[in-house]
């Protein structure tokens, strides 16, 4: 497989998940096996959000992930760079404050947000560095940081049959059930690319973020990221 590029991802980034934008919650959770909700409800859990908390989910998609801040009582704003996957949310959750926004160049003020969270979505950022500056601007002070993205499993011999999974099954199984399965190679492609858990933790407070923490999920092949402004 031909690593994926972090620094230069294709300018077509944001159509392609508009492309797979109606069938995308179906397709992760079967990629996933399921897990994918496991590692949802560890990211509500890690926001931890109260009501009247203001929390930001960057690559929201449809809102999925949104739905159980409003659920808590916080007042939970989905944003996503893909005007398809926020088009499918909006038709499915008309009450969500929908906002198309590019991670690097956040529309939002200063010391907006309680927490930002980010889900499966931070390898996509075109710079992920200047992302997480971005997130740190619109975080108020003491707020919090939750990323949640794909890692390195941390037992050698399961690392390898998952890089196996990820040449070989990940874009079979999506050619049977995604709307555009050509964009799951690269995305098997950058999940491969993507910084190791402790690396990124290194990134996220150069960023300029404090008390930078994490946990393996799955066995490493997702690691919660923690931090605060």
């Amino acid at each position: 497989m031909t690593r994926a590029r972090l620094d230069k991802l294709p300018r077509d980034v944001a159509a392609m998940f508009d492309d797979v934008a109606e069938r995308y919650d179906v397709t992760n959770d079967v990629l996933s096996l399921g897990q994918d909700r496991r590692w949802r409800r560890a990211v509500v859990t890690a926001v931890d959000a109260r009501p009247g908390d203001r929390v930001l989910d960057l690559a929201a998609g449809t809102g999925t992930s949104t739905v159980p801040f409003v659920f808590e009582g916080a007042l939970a704003v989905p944003c996503d760079f893909s005007v398809g996957m926020l088009r499918v949310g909006k038709q499915a959750r008309p009450r969500l404050p929908f906002v198309a926004g590019d991670a690097t160049r956040l529309p939002f003020a200063d010391a907006t947000f309680d927490v930002v969270t980010i889900s499966f979505g931070l390898r996509n950022v075109v710079d992920y560095r200047l992302g997480l500056q971005e997130m740190h601007r619109v975080t108020r002070p003491g707020g919090r940081l939750v990323v949640c993205e794909f890692s390195r499993p941390t037992y050698a011999p399961f690392r390898t049959l998952y890089a196996e999974y990820l040449i070989k099954a990940l874009p079979a199984v999506a050619r049977r059930i995604s709307s555009n399965p050509d964009s799951y190679v690269y995305l098997a492609e950058s999940i491969e690319a993507w910084p190791a858990q402790q690396v990124l933790a290194t990134v996220i407070g150069v960023a300029g973020w404090r008390g930078v923490e994490f946990r393996n999920l799955s066995g490493g092949i997702v690691a919660l990221h923690r931090a605060y402004r």
